[in-house]
């Protein structure tokens, strides 16, 4: 276990490479996993969660190598094989989502689990959406939640009506397998699409392997029979995770660039940039980087639904607090139900730090204060609350200890060296 040591006061300068995206990272390892041929994933983000899915995908017969430049070479598998042995996905909400629709076009029994946290995470609406497809799958608890078991010979197909507001990884683990389905597929949408941003990755990674899907007005129709074709990748930087860096900047008073990230990218969390310029950053966005520059000055508070753009709601609190005035951060209900419930570890931790934050219903509401303290933190096992404490930590008095911060490495391994880059001063014990 890592004990990460923050002192508060330091300004930030230079310039840092983003971490390849998490999410395009997942979708390219699958599409190719399931491609006829070989394909080259290069500038993979190698995460905990990411691992998950190349073993998850190792199991079900694609061949997976490494080479010293972070680029994967991946013979597909495009008749998934039934696993030898249970598929661990850690805690990977990811991998689970997108698999289990993918085993059930294996021939036999499969059963994927992780851990604690990924065994408290809803699987039911998946569950359901696939029964309608004609495959068996359970929860061995009878809960909904993980371990699951996926009784394979293929997918019948038909139509498959699924909630939009839950997880739009329901909906991309659908999207994946559906293609290789006996029958055409339709998925209807009961409720809104949210966090349709990642849908259109999907979509746009699946284009890129040759698969055809045809999308409605909240509903997707795959024709059956299709084959993914071997495409190389590579993987541009990750907004959701750079967005700490660049608040960072924001609320200390400093200059910074972080590279590889996309004016043109589909990744919603690029949201970010337009968040941190109403807050009274200045923010420049170039092709394929960005500079952020604080003003030293107050922020101006912030009102914002983040239904769409949940991962960033950590790094919105961290703005909030050191805000003038009272901020409102609606859309927060599905942050209960992430690696932690993220609306308790906010309140819990940066209540801690002095912040005055309350819950309600569905939003966070978040007083600005002039003096934050350094506090020990409980990260509850979440990569994304460590970063925002880790982040609200600079503009707090004193230090600031983030106990068991090797959660960190769920999505960004790299977080702790790229902030001593910028200047922070970090110690790990």
């Amino acid at each position: 276990m890592t004990d990460l040591v923050i002192r508060g006061g330091a300004l930030l300068s230079g310039s840092i490479r983003a971490p390849p995206s998490k999410s395009y990272t997942h979708r390219a390892i699958i599409s190719a996993s399931l491609s006829n041929g070989l394909s080259e994933v290069r500038n993979a983000l190698l995460c905990d969660d990411t691992l998950a899915t190349i073993e998850a995908c190792r199991k079900i017969g694609a061949e997976i190598n490494e080479s010293d430049n972070e680029t994967l070479r991946i013979l597909g598998s495009p008749k998934p094989k039934t696993p030898e042995d249970v598929i661990n996905c850690r805690d990977s909400g990811s991998t689970i989502r997108f698999m289990t629709p993918i085993c059930a076009l294996a021939d036999g029994i499969s059963v994927l689990t992780g851990g604690r946290s990924l065994r408290n995470r809803p699987m039911g609406p998946l569950l359901e959406a696939l029964g309608q497809l004609g495959i068996k799958c359970y929860s061995t608890r009878g809960d909904g939640r993980p371990p699951i078991v996926v009784f394979g010979g293929g997918i019948r197909g038909g139509r498959a009506v699924i909630r939009g507001d839950v997880s739009s990884q329901f909906i991309t683990g659908l999207l994946f397998a559906s293609p290789m389905a006996e029958n055409d597929t339709s998925i209807v949408l009961s409720t809104p699409l949210e966090s349709k941003s990642y849908i259109d990755l999907t979509l746009s990674v699946l284009g890129k392997h040759g698969i055809l899907v045809e999308v409605g007005q909240g509903s997707f129709h795959i024709p059956s029979g299709q084959e993914y074709k071997p495409y190389n990748h590579f993987i541009e930087g990750d907004y959701s995770s750079a967005a700490f860096l660049l608040a960072a900047a924001a609320i200390t008073g400093s200059r910074i660039r972080v590279e590889n990230l996309f004016r043109d990218s589909l990744q919603g969390d690029r949201l970010i940039t337009k968040i941190l310029g109403e807050v009274g950053a200045e923010v420049r966005v170039y092709d394929n980087f960005i500079e952020v520059e604080g003003s030293g000055e107050p922020l101006n508070p912030i009102n914002i639904d983040m239904r769409d753009n949940p991962d960033l709601v950590p790094v919105c609190a961290v703005l909030a607090c050191v805000a003038r005035g009272e901020s409102v951060i609606s859309g927060v209900r599905r942050l209960r139900f992430k690696e932690s419930d993220r609306v308790e570890a906010l309140l819990a931790e940066f209540s801690k730090m002095n912040a005055d934050i309350k819950a309600l219903d569905d939003s966070l509401v978040i007083r600005g204060v002039r003096k934050l303290r350094g506090a020990d933190i409980d990260p509850h096992g979440d990569h994304r609350i460590a970063m925002a404490c880790a982040v609200l930590a600079l503009v707090a008095e004193g230090e600031t200890v983030i106990h068991d911060a090797e959660c960190i490495n769920k999505s960004y391994p790299d977080f702790i060296r790229d902030m001593r880059l910028l200047g922070v001063k970090a110690l790990e014990r």
